[in-house]
């Protein structure tokens, strides 16, 4: 059926119902004249009268009446399925799949995610961790959470939150059997509790400042984890010294279980952003979820 014939006989059934062109008209918006056009020209397309029109009524034919009671249920089910879609329209829902580094998924974009979904219960958000930066339309993900300078050029990049300070810490325990640190050279004789990359080898590098530049240094130590939860535990237990987000050992830092080191050479690591790519056509749940972890300063 031609889009057309639709709206010939969506028009047919409001002048069938209400029995006289000028309300009708009045009803679809349209003059008279017109409506009557739309009339002769589907009683034409069909080959058979529907409306009878008399000086005083109008009325439809016995094929007129036939079609209307086929139409009025048609209609009318159209008429609820589009308010139903008005409705998903306003109850934003879907699935959407994020893959993140741990401690982004933790500090920003739990929080934003928590509650966006308290708000909207037909959305689902389903969030990877993993340091491999993955390509999000090739693996299936409607968006990734990394650092800024992570983010593809081709990609849209959203920032979630502010520069992240990183902190150089140990236990007393492991630090009272060797000085401090108190330069980047210095570290060469500690040892480092490190995080492995998902690249075959890949050990992640400790930013500092040296030479008023900044440098990344490896720092040999005998134990390599894949999460900084368990690097945390690690340099509370005295392993070593660790390279973790400061909001991660703040409280640590108060109560005297792990003392900080070489603060002024730690620069802070670029912000987290949340990408995706330039073509995709937002969803109303995945505009929802930008605004949800936007970083506003």
């Amino acid at each position: 059926m031609r889009r057309e014939d639709i709206a010939d006989l969506a028009a047919f059934a409001v002048v069938a119902e209400e029995r006289s062109f000028t309300r009708a008209a009045k009803k679809l918006g349209l003059s008279q004249s017109a409506l009557s056009q739309i009339i002769k020209r589907l009683e034409e397309r069909l080959g058979v009268a529907l409306i009878a029109r008399t000086t005083r009524s109008v009325a439809p034919t016995p094929a007129g009446e036939r079609l209307r009671r086929t139409m009025t249920p048609m209609l009318r089910d159209l008429d609820q399925n589009l308010a139903e879609l008005r409705e998903f329209r306003n109850k934003p829902s879907g699935t959407i799949r994020i893959t993140s580094v741990e401690h982004a998924a933790r500090t920003t974009l739990l929080p934003g995610v928590s509650k966006l979904i308290t708000d909207y219960p037909d959305i689902n958000v389903e969030i990877v961790t993993t340091y491999e930066l993955s390509d999000v339309v090739a693996e299936g993900f409607d968006a990734g959470v990394r650092l800024g300078e992570h983010v593809a050029k081709d990609m849209v990049a959203v920032r979630m939150g502010p520069d992240i300070p990183m902190a150089i810490v140990g236990a007393p325990d492991y630090l009272r059997g060797i000085p401090a640190p108190t330069t980047p050279q210095d570290l060469a004789s500690h040892r480092g509790i490190n995080l492995r990359l998902p690249s075959p080898g890949t050990i992640n590098a400790w930013r500092l400042y040296q030479d008023e530049r900044e440098v990344r240094v490896r720092v040999d130590g005998p134990l390599i984890l894949s999460t900084i939860e368990l690097i945390l535990d690690a340099s509370l237990a005295g392993m070593g010294l660790a390279y973790l987000p400061l909001d991660q050992v703040e409280e640590h830092l108060r109560q005297g279980r792990l003392i900080q080191v070489l603060s002024k050479w730690t620069p802070p690591l670029p912000g987290y952003h949340l990408y995706y790519a330039s073509r995709r056509q937002t969803s109303p749940a995945f505009r929802l979820l930008l605004n949800a972890v936007r970083y506003r300063a």
